[in-house]
């Protein structure tokens, strides 16, 4: 069982001594999601909102730790996940206190439409 959140994110390099052209890039950058019920696994819950970045000075900051350099922009793609995962993730929402909602809901509320089942 397993599921990737999938970021693009913009980043700066900060040379010392020297110059860089180009000094910014952009990359994908995935995330393994956490297994429902885990340590973690309400990553979405406190990162994403219907389907974008609720807090993007957040997690720019968490990028920065990810990369090791300056990050300027990250939107959020997609939560990739088997369908196996994703019963599993539905199954801890109904079992958290976290939520008052259905996990459908729940789900759609954090992800929008951005859950991609393979």
């Amino acid at each position: 069982m397993s599921a990737t959140y999938v970021f693009r994110v913009t980043f700066r390099l900060d040379p010392v001594g020297v110059d860089a052209d180009p000094d910014t890039f952009e990359t994908v950058v995935t995330k393994p999601a956490a297994e429902p019920g885990t340590d973690g696994w309400l990553f979405f819950r406190d990162a994403l909102w219907h389907g974008e970045v609720s807090d993007e000075d957040y997690l720019r900051r968490r990028a920065e730790e990810w990369l090791g350099v300056t990050v300027t922009d990250i939107t959020f793609s997609e939560l990739r996940t088997a369908e196996a995962y994703r019963d599993a993730l539905r199954e801890a929402i109904a079992d958290a206190d976290d939520f008052d909602d259905a996990p459908r809901e729940v789900l759609h509320a954090h992800l929008g439409s951005s859950i991609r089942v393979e």
